[in-house]
């Protein structure tokens, strides 16, 4: 595999990571009574997208002619933000804040596994600031949760 390709796989499955994030963040926006929520879940709903945006013009400039651009139905991933749906038709803001930090742990580990391969310079430009906002925001749901008991 060359390092070329190497790089746009991991591109592509965080990219998978993203939209995941930004769709489990849309339906948990949705399943919010708290305003303050809801505004928090749809503001790293679009965050998700704009990053995801941002990983696939690189893909694209490294030659893959069709980034990935959809989240990862069958994947691991998804599996993280499934319990949601649940959560989110219970309207328990506890259970969907656990939820959602459950679909940021897999978001935290995809970004470190990245960190760790063999990024370029400038594609570790661009991931790292992610990575570090994707840990902010894991952590600020973490902190959340533990506030609704």
């Amino acid at each position: 595999m060359t390092q070329n390709t190497e790089t746009i796989s991991t591109l592509n499955s965080l990219i998978e990571t993203l939209k995941d994030g930004q769709e489990g963040f849309k339906q948990a926006a949705e399943g919010v009574a708290d305003p303050q929520l809801k505004s928090l879940f749809n503001e790293y709903s679009q965050q998700r997208s704009r990053f995801a945006n941002e990983l696939q013009n690189q893909a694209e400039m490294l030659g893959e002619p069709k980034p990935e651009d959809r989240s990862s139905a069958a994947g691991a991933l998804h599996r993280s933000w499934i319990n949601l749906k649940s959560a989110v038709t219970s309207g328990d803001d506890h259970a969907i804040l656990a939820e959602c930090e459950r679909g940021e742990d897999s978001a935290v580990k995809e970004y470190e596994k990245a960190m760790k391969g063999d990024l370029s310079p400038s594609l570790r430009n661009i991931v790292s600031p992610q990575y570090s906002e994707v840990k902010s925001a894991h952590d600020r749901i973490r902190n959340l949760r533990d506030t609704r008991k």
